[in-house]
C-alpha cells in the first residue's frame, strides 16, 4: 500500500508555532514518526508539505492512480478551500482528515471544514498520533 501524506500551510512551523497548541516537536520530527511508522508496517509513505493552496491541488491530482489513499491536514485551508475540496473528490482515494489539535474546542471559524466532505474519517485533538490513526484507517478501509 502506497499512502500520501500532505500538510497544509504553517505546518512546517511545527515547534515554533503555538507550542502550548501544536506542541513542541518539529515538522521533521513529525515526518519521521510517519517514515518510521509507515516502515514499520511495510507501506510506502510519501510527505508533502506546502503553504500554497494550488500547490496542494497539483499534488492531490499528481496522486491519482498512483497512491492507495491521502492523509491530509489542511491545516487552515480546511476552513476556506473548496478547490482542495474538490481536487480530493476528483481523484476519488480514499482519505483521512488529521488535525493535531481538538479544532472542535477552538475557535468558531475552525468548526467548519469543506475537505471534510470528501473523507472516510476525521481524527482531530491526537497531536502526532493522529497521523498514525489516519495511516491505520487507511490499512483497514483498503482491507475491505
Amino acid at each position: 500500500m502506497k499512502i500520501l501524506v500532505i500538510n497544509g500551510p504553517n505546518l512546517n512551523m511545527l515547534g515554533i508555532r503555538e507550542p502550548d497548541i501544536y506542541g513542541k516537536n518539529t515538522y521533521n520530527d513529525l515526518c519521521k514518526l510517519i517514515t518510521d511508522y509507515a516502515k514499520n508496517k511495510g507501506l510506502e509513505v510519501e510527505i508533502y508539505q506546502s503553504n500554497h493552496e494550488g500547490d496542494l491541488v497539483d499534488e492531490i491530482q499528481a496522486a491519482y492512480k498512483s497512491f492507495d489513499g491521502i492523509v491530509i491536514n489542511p491545516a487552515a485551508y480546511t476552513h476556506t478551500s473548496v478547490a482542495i475540496l474538490d481536487a480530493v473528490k476528483s481523484v476519488g482515494l480514499p482519505t483521512v482528515e488529521v488535525h493535531i489539535s481538538a479544532v472542535e474546542t477552538r475557535e468558531d471559524f475552525r468548526q467548519v471544514s469543506f475537505v471534510r466532505q470528501a473523507c472516510i474519517k476525521t481524527i482531530t485533538g491526537l497531536g502526532f498520533d493522529g497521523y498514525l490513526r489516519a495511516i491505520d484507517t487507511l490499512i483497514e478501509n483498503g482491507k475491505n
